[in-house]
């Protein structure tokens, strides 16, 4: 009966990871400059990570993510991103909007915990699909709280399908 139990659950766990490796999921990994365009003293690294969900339609696909600076200031979100193919499997330009959560931890004050990014991408994508670029996002709480603090991040982006890390964990 155990040996039964197993192959059914192998068996289901193998056609679930087979459907997800083929989506089109990627997690894109970032590092960069916090408040890169500005003359302040909150210049900060920014070390972070997204997962690009499959596409919904049209070239829009969900994103959620976070990062964390050199400060200890944190983001969390939620949003989305729309590839626009330049050059079809090869340069997309992505503009971006998420909303999230910010703590300032030891850094910049951008004036409360609700904070909304927008942003454009540029990515180059290899044959074997993996894609990197360069990213440019805008952090701000659109001025609902008393003070508007927003920054500017520049990023370079690394993103590889999901489906290939789990190839490479044999999964």
């Amino acid at each position: 009966m155990k040996s039964m139990k197993f192959a059914v659950l192998a068996t289901l766990s193998a056609v679930a990871l087979s459907t997800a490796a083929q989506a089109a999921d990627y997690l894109s990994l970032n590092v960069g400059e916090f408040a890169a365009l500005r003359r302040a003293n909150y210049h900060a690294g920014q070390f972070g990570a997204e997962y690009r969900f499959d596409e919904m339609g049209y070239g829009i696909h969900p994103i959620v993510g976070g990062f964390i600076t050199s400060h200890d200031s944190t983001y969390g979100y939620g949003g989305f991103n729309w590839d626009v193919a330049l050059l079809k499997n090869e340069l997309y330009l992505v503009p971006n909007f998420a909303v999230g959560a910010y703590s300032k931890g030891n850094g910049k004050d951008l004036g409360g915990a609700l904070e909304f990014r927008s942003g454009i991408e540029l990515d180059y994508q290899f044959v074997n699909a993996q894609q990197v670029g360069v990213a440019l996002n805008h952090i701000s709480n659109a001025g609902i709280y008393s003070h508007n603090g927003g920054e500017e991040t520049i990023m370079a982006t690394y993103s590889i399908p999901v489906g290939t890390i789990k190839n490479w964990l044999h999964f």
